[in-house]
């Protein structure tokens, strides 16, 4: 129990420990700063969470939220805002699809197959832009990114109806049962009459639609489709599933956990912004977080098989 609350603590810690090192932490200003960096990775590490929950991976979201957020902003160039942002969640959701498409048919690692079609999505969205970026974006798009509602910025209740249409579906669906179940053993769930394959499949399709709609979201705060946008994005996204207690082997994960890993994530980039540490150093304190919070877990299943 102690282990599945010290996501909690450690977000409760850190939010005091640098209320306390910065007089700037506490400003509204700088809050509202935090929920709109972090509102991108959260909803990505949502998709995350359902796919890592069924014993998945995905390695090419950050490929997918460059190649959606290009997309997109091309065709809004042309059709207007409501078609630019439904192309880019519709390039998100065709590229999840083709990866859990590959992965059931041709029974590859989702590791092996994510690995090489992160490489493929970077690669059409250099080659369709021809290594620019889109710039011909409507002013007013940049209220999806930038903007706020009732006080609030207004990424903030994008996520939480993301957070909350998934929380939903994992916990009191079909789907999300099944999600569970092909994590925790997937030849048990196929002999139960789980159609694998078919879930599997809808799993990594729903990350991307979720990963299309962030690319949108980061279009909208930089006001341009990069083509080499969203690089190492698929380590955070990962590191806030795995901060928030999820299982790389499958079969565990939730919803709120990972919204706390997600915003552990942001308020150690925004410290360091504010205490002036090398910007570097945020990787390495990456990989480190990830490399404990497996440990921690591997140290509990071990305690409960014992």
């Amino acid at each position: 129990m102690i282990q599945r609350l010290l996501p909690f603590f450690t977000l409760l810690a850190l939010f005091i420990i640098l209320s306390i090192a910065s007089p700037n932490f506490l400003t509204s200003t700088n809050l509202s700063s935090v929920v709109r960096q972090t509102a991108v990775i959260n909803i990505m590490a949502l998709g995350m969470t359902v796919i890592i929950i069924a014993g998945g991976i995905d390695l090419s979201v950050g490929s997918i939220l460059a190649l959606a957020g290009l997309l997109g902003a091309m065709t809004m160039e042309k059709h207007g805002i409501g078609w630019g942002i439904a192309a880019g969640m519709l390039v998100g959701m065709l590229c999840g699809f083709a990866n859990g498409l590959m992965i059931t048919s041709l029974r590859i690692s989702p590791f092996i197959v994510t690995l090489g079609t992160m490489g493929i999505y970077r690669g059409f969205a250099l080659i369709i832009s021809k290594g620019l970026p889109v710039h011909e974006i409507p002013p007013s798009f940049s209220y999806l990114g930038e903007g706020t509602l009732l006080g609030v910025p207004f990424v903030l209740w994008i996520l939480l109806l993301c957070a909350v249409v998934t929380h939903v579906m994992l916990e009191h669906t079909r789907h999300g049962r099944y999600a569970f179940s092909i994590g925790s053993n997937p030849d048990a769930a196929f002999y139960a009459g789980v159609p694998v394959k078919f879930h599997t499949t809808v799993v990594y399709a729903g990350a991307g639609l979720l990963t299309g709609l962030a690319g949108m979201i980061e279009v909208s705060r930089l006001m341009t489709g990069q083509p080499t946008g969203g690089q190492g994005y698929e380590l955070t996204a990962i590191a806030a599933v795995v901060i928030g207690g999820g299982s790389l082997r499958g079969g565990e994960g939730s919803v709120l956990g990972t919204l706390v890993g997600a915003f552990i994530m942001g308020l150690l980039a925004n410290g360091s912004d504010l205490l002036g540490t090398n910007p570097y150093w945020q990787q390495v304190i990456i990989g480190a977080v990830i490399i404990l919070a497996v440990a921690f877990d591997e140290l509990r299943k071990r305690r409960l098989k014992d």
